[in-house]
């Protein structure tokens, strides 16, 4: 994460009260959009973020691009969930905010959450996206929810074309036990290594690799928030291990797992072996022996 301008927009839509993510769509968008914050400002002191909505009638700002994370939380407060999603409409109101951003050496990066259905059409959402990186706006799109088959195909191409050098990504989150925001941990959009193809917890998106030009880990510098850093990399080791034990649980469910050997004086190990000799594990080591000594008298 280098010196960027990002703009976070929410989906505040109806879908948006669904309780498939703890503690419910919306406020899991909202731990996230904070830890976004927390991240971006992190890394670069003078980065600046800020957040609209996407819901309603039509995107409404929120928050214009701040360092301020109070600013953020307020906008998040006043944020009401009614209607439907505007996802195109939210884009080209987040471009046009980062356009007019102050400090224009600052790299342009929007971050879209998303778990409606998608209404464009994907020769117009291609569109857009080529557009958006004529602009060199690189866009995160973080989809959540009970994504149909139609509306996955319509990000998935809106991801591939507007693929940049500073990176674009599109992270589909499966519903789990596990917080949306310790899943965004281990993706390309807070400098996880996005151990799942590039896009996060589940499904297909941008390829991993470096994610802005920062060496650190995560994007953030320890000695600037030691706090931030270590609660990133708890969250991480948490996550990681979360999809270690699913992954060994399933192996297990398919029957994949070595047996277990038999250990010395099982009371299932037969007496007598088929030749007739009791079947003990040093008997023939003892009678190998003795054959030896038997050889060289």
């Amino acid at each position: 994460m280098g010196l960027e301008a990002t703009m976070i927009v929410v989906d505040n839509s109806e879908s948006s009260r669904n309780g498939d993510y703890l503690p419910s769509r919306w406020e899991a968008q909202a731990d996230a959009t904070n830890l976004i914050f927390s991240a971006k400002t992190g890394a670069n002191p003078e980065s600046s973020v800020g957040l609209m909505s996407m819901g309603g009638s039509t995107p409404e700002i929120l928050t214009t691009l701040t360092t301020d994370i109070g600013k953020i939380l307020d906008g998040l407060h006043r944020t009401k969930i009614k209607g439907s999603s505007h996802f195109s409409t939210g884009i080209n109101v987040a471009a046009l905010a980062l356009k007019h951003r102050q400090n224009k050496s600052q790299k342009q990066r929007i971050i879209v959450f998303t778990c409606s259905p998608i209404e464009e059409d994907e020769k117009s959402l291609i569109k857009l996206s080529k557009r958006m990186k004529k602009s060199a706006i690189s866009i995160d799109i973080i989809a959540f929810g009970e994504l149909g088959e139609e509306t996955t195909k319509k990000l998935e191409a809106f991801s591939e074309n507007c693929q940049s050098a500073e990176g674009s990504y599109l992270a589909i989150v499966q519903p789990s036990s596990n917080l949306l925001s310790d899943s965004l941990i281990t993706t390309p959009i807070l400098g996880g290594d996005g151990g799942a193809g590039g896009a996060g917890a589940s499904g297909s998106g941008g390829e991993g690799g470096d994610t802005g030009g920062n060496s650190f880990e995560f994007g953030v510098d320890p000695s600037v928030d030691p706090e931030l850093a270590l609660a990133l990399r708890m969250s991480f080791e948490e996550e990681k291990a979360r999809q270690e034990k699913e992954k060994k649980a399933k192996e297990a469910a398919e029957g994949k797992t070595d047996l277990e050997t038999i250990g010395e004086g099982d009371e299932k190990q037969p007496l007598l072996d088929d030749e007739g000799q009791p079947s003990g594990s040093g008997s023939k080591a003892k009678k190998d022996k003795d054959d030896d000594k038997m050889d060289t008298a």
